[in-house]
């Protein structure tokens, strides 16, 4: 487990950066918090990190937003706030999708209906700021935690 004081945005801005900097070719991110934690922050700076240009919208409505990835492969990034029931990702073709990242807000609510986390972060407000923990949830998130900690961009962010 890593855990990160996020002093301000731009602080969550360099995690999302360094994250997508160290993930594997694959992965699976759970995003917790509640509502206003930075979740969509810190999903937006990994993707921008990873070449997405253009508008980086909040799923919260849509559910699902598809971005190309300028390596190739595309991330799917989901927020499921409004989910009521697992049964209802059916709906959102997921079993068909192949997805080289995926990056999915309130995970809890999708239980059964998702691939499992690779890493779950989960943010919290503290004061002006934020406070990230970040646990590996598989073999490849273990990996990706050690890559993390190792990257040099990491240091200045707590």
């Amino acid at each position: 487990m890593k855990v990160f004081t996020l002093a301000d945005s731009s602080r969550t801005d360099r995690l999302g950066q360094a994250l997508a900097r160290t993930r594997p070719q694959h992965a699976v991110v759970h995003l917790e918090g509640d509502l206003g934690a930075g979740k969509s922050t810190l999903a937006r700076a990994l993707l921008r990190e990873l070449g997405v240009r253009g508008a980086i919208r909040s799923p919260t409505y849509t559910l699902v937003e598809r971005y190309p990835l300028a390596g190739g492969g595309e991330a799917w990034h989901l927020d499921l706030y409004r989910i009521g029931d697992p049964a209802e990702l059916e709906y959102l073709g997921l079993d068909s999708a192949d997805v080289t990242l995926w990056l999915v807000e309130w995970a809890d609510r999708g239980r059964g209906g998702l691939p499992p986390a690779d890493i779950q972060v989960q943010l919290e407000i503290e004061g002006d700021g934020r406070r990230a923990q970040l646990s590996a949830r598989s073999d490849a998130g273990r990996v990706w935690l050690r890559r993390l900690a190792g990257d040099d961009a990491i240091a200045d962010v707590s």
